[in-house]
């Protein structure tokens, strides 16, 4: 009543301030169950504020407080809980004059929560339990531990904390809530949390066996365990200890088991529980085995691995254990078999399989033994060692009963050998190529295709092989084509050199050989793979004869000759040519010279030689020439034209351009050189024999000496003609022989008659009749020569034969005398 007094004076002090604003408003700050608060605006001119809450209920007492005009915020209590109130402030002058005024509708918070209780299940959690308080919408539960303060919102009268420290020690309130607010908060009791749930860890060592050990839990002095199946089959397994570490054994295997476990303080409170699934380990797979199977999908081999299952287990390895111990590519399966691939080839095996599940791997089953198929043979040789033999070996492969080997030729032919060996022959022919593929077997099977290995043949040799073509230097050669050769070397060779020839052609030339020479001529066939055929076949072929060389050439006579040349030719036949405008000449041996004949003289000739031997005729050798001796002239005559010079006359000789005549006696040698085709000879010696000669010379000097039949010079002219008158009408002619006995004519001649008279031989006179007298008489004495011929250089005599006839007078006529004789 005091407090109340002292407002209205308050109010009534500051009743004349007048409002200087009509803005005002309010809103409500805080409401309990017994009180409630609001803020307002401040308003000018305000000489206090009253400011009330009237319930609406007829049991409810209005409530007001008037605040002076420094206070902006107030409280208006003790009010009902959970009552619906008119909240109002008034500005008031001070004269108590309302100036302006907000209200609004609230209702206050419920009553406050009594009978509280509060316990601890989780390390977590405070669960509070209390008596329901009417009105109420929900409730606030709030749990503090120093500065840590956790609150939550309830429906109900009991609620649950969450989110709390383990073993640890909370004031635990309640407060009541409705749409008008919170109530005050209950009186406070203290909760202590309890212990955390322990950090479990399991394993199985073993299929009958699981170890448990927990993280120590702070403040606990004890743990509880318990483990059951997880599906409830068969008894609870209790344990309580101080240690954090147990095993359970004599367990199922593979069965998933439930393991609790929670800390106990020291006044035996428990903590929380953990709870962990632990499974058991498989117990090994039982009835292994192992069979081969081959992937269809490829060529690599695998053992197919089956077993019985193992219970509680969710997958399976086999493992193949290999010489040494060695583990080799296993396989994984969820089933109860699986293909282990690829497996080594050539190796036994002992297969045995481990069961896996969450806790591990069972132990190894009982281990079957498997042998894989042979490896592959190793180190494939294939070998030729004779044309026509292929031999195909290879190294041993382990664990096998047999070998196979396929040969296939590229023709398509395929043979097969079966051995127990390391080794199989087969017939080959050259130009093939062949497919090889060397495969061992045992009972497991085929091994692994190895690689296919190819051999090619060498090629074949050339067949039909000829020479088309020969020379001195050159052999063509033609051949068929040969299987399998993809170039061809043909090859010629004597004691000291080697012509080559490659060319992709079936024809070759070689060039550069020597003459007359044996080669022994190989066609080789080539591939790139093989190289050369060198067990082709030679062939001899020898080149055709040398050029012979002419040495010499030599006269045997005017028309023959000897011609000797180089022999550089084994079995030939030679020929030796005389070319000329006269024609040709030819002579043959099979020697080193022969003799040619009936050449003409006074001709130019080339003289080369050819060789012929049954590969051909070699070239003509270098030219020689050849000059014959000049012809002799055929028509040849001495006429005696004084008594001691003749004229020798001759017709032109083939191939002579200048001549020489000699006329030779015992008693000298006349001679005569000229061009012309005759000649004067002077000094010539009367009624002598003289050879004649001619000799004919070329314009190179050969000479031809022409020997003609002998000539005797005619007898010479006699001397001391004298003419003596006979008888009547008859004159003697008488001469003085000169040398050597000789026939003599007379010939008297006039202009009226000719005399001629022929003493018989020895006379020195002739006598000739009937001459007419008063004639003038020329009188030559000639000597007649051998052969009849009469000498017509004698001198001539004039004579005139007077008519008288004084006896042995002489008569001169022209300086000449006359001699007339009477007749005796």
């Amino acid at each position: 009543m005091a407090i109340r007094g002292l407002t209205y004076v308050l109010l009534a002090c500051i009743a004349n301030i007048s409002s200087a604003s009509t803005d005002f408003s309010m809103t409500i700050y805080t409401v309990t169950s017994r009180s409630i608060s609001a803020r307002w605006s401040s308003y000018v001119g305000a000489h206090s504020y009253r400011f009330s809450a009237t319930s609406n209920a007829a049991t409810g007492q209005p409530a007001f407080v008037v605040f002076n005009n420094r206070f902006i915020l107030g409280s208006v209590s003790p009010l009902l809980p959970a009552t619906l109130y008119n909240v109002k402030v008034e500005v008031l002058d001070g004269n108590g004059n309302v100036l302006a005024e907000a209200q609004t509708q609230q209702a206050t918070a419920p009553d406050v929560p009594l009978n509280i209780n509060a316990y601890s299940k989780t390390s977590s959690s405070i669960t509070v339990n209390w008596s329901a308080v009417p009105k109420a919408t929900h409730y606030v539960l709030k749990a503090k531990a120093g500065g840590s303060i956790i609150e939550t919102t309830v429906n109900d009268s009991s609620g649950t904390l969450t989110g709390l420290q383990p073993y640890t020690l909370y004031t635990i309130s309640v407060q009541s809530s409705n749409v008008g607010g919170n109530s005050q908060q209950s009186q406070p009791i203290e909760t202590r949390t309890v212990l955390a749930a322990p950090v479990i860890h399991s394993s199985s060592p073993d299929f009958k066996t699981i170890l448990v050990s927990l993280e120590p839990v702070p403040q606990a002095v004890k743990y509880s365990f318990i483990i059951i199946r997880s599906d409830a089959v068969g008894n609870k397994i209790k344990k309580t200890i101080t240690s954090t570490n147990t095993s359970f054994t004599n367990l199922d295997p593979g069965v998933w088991y439930t393991i609790k476990a929670h800390a106990l303080d020291a006044n035996g409170i428990p903590g929380d529980d953990k709870i962990k699934e632990q499974i058991t380990r498989p117990h090994a797979p039982q009835s292994v085995q192992a069979s081969l199977t081959s992937d269809s999908m490829s060529t690599s081999l695998g053992v197919v691995v089956s077993w019985n299952a193992s219970e509680g287990s969710t997958n399976y390895i086999a493992v193949p254990i290999g010489k040494f111990r060695i583990l080799l590519q296993n396989c994984t399966s969820r089933s109860t078999s699986c293909v282990i691939s690829p497996i080594a080839c050539g190796t036994q095996y002992n297969v045995t399989v481990v069961a896996f599940n969450e806790a591990g791997a069972s132990d190894a089953a009982n281990a079957t033994e498997f042998t894989s198929v042979p490896c592959s043979p190793n180190y494939i040789r294939i070998q030729e060692i004779r044309s026509g033999n292929l031999t195909v070996s290879w190294s041993p492969s382990p664990l096998t009963d047999y070998y196979t080997t396929f040969v296939k030729r590229d023709d398509g032919l395929e043979v097969m050998c079966n051995t127990s060996l390391t080794s199989c022959y087969f017939r080959s022919k050259c130009g093939f190529i062949y497919f090889i593929s060397v495969f061992s077997y045992n009972k497991a099977g085929q091994c692994p295709p190895g690689n296919v290995l190819n051999y090619t043949t060498a090629p074949c040799c050339p067949t039909h092989v000829k020479s088309l073509f020969v020379s001195s230097d050159t052999i063509e050669v033609k051949w068929n084509p040969a299987r399998g050769a993809e170039m061809y070397e043909t090859k010629a060779q004597d004691a000291s050199s080697v012509v080559f020839c490659n060319d992709t052609s079936t024809i070759c030339t070689l060039s550069g050989l020597k003459c007359n020479t044996i080669y022994n001529m190989t066609v080789y066939s080539y591939s790139d793979i093989r190289g050369f055929n060198y067990s082709c076949q030679k062939k001899s072929i020898t080149t055709g004869p040398c050029s012979p060389s002419i040495l010499n050439i030599t006269k045997v006579n005017p028309s023959t000759i000897n011609v000797l040349w180089h022999q550089n030719n084994r079995n030939a036949m030679y020929k030796v040519f005389a070319f000329g405008k006269a024609g040709v000449r030819s002579c043959n041996s099979s020697g080193h010279s022969c003799e040619i004949a009936d050449l003409p003289c006074g001709a130019t000739f080339s003289v080369s030689a050819v060789a012929t031997t049954p590969e051909g005729k070699s070239l003509p050798s270098y030219s020689l020439p050849l000059e014959t001796a000049p012809c002799c002239p055929n028509n040849f005559s001495v006429a005696q034209i004084t008594q001691s010079m003749t004229n020798v006359s001759w017709t032109a000789a083939i191939g002579a351009q200048s001549y020489t005549t000699v006329l030779e006696s015992s008693k000298g040698q006349a001679k005569c050189h000229t061009g012309e085709t005759h000649c004067l000879l002077g000094c010539i010696t009367c009624s002598t024999n003289y050879t004649v000669s001619l000799s004919a010379v070329s314009e190179t000097g050969l000479m031809s000496v022409c020997n003609y039949h002998g000539y005797s010079s005619s007898g010479c002219c006699p001397s001391a003609v004298k003419l003596y008158r006979l008888r009547s009408n008859a004159l003697r002619v008488y001469w003085h022989a000169i040398a050597g006995s000789v026939n003599y004519i007379v010939n008297v001649t006039s202009n009226n008659a000719n005399f001629t008279c022929s003493p018989m031989s020895g006379y020195t006179y002739c006598d000739i009749s009937e001459i007419y007298c008063g004639d003038i008489y020329t009188v030559t004495v000639s000597p007649v020569s051998i052969d009849g011929s009469i000498v017509t250089f004698c001198p001539m005599k004039m004579y005139s034969v007077s008519c008288s006839m004084n006896s042995g007078a002489m008569v001169i006529y022209r300086g000449k005398r006359s001699l007339f004789y009477n007749e005796a």
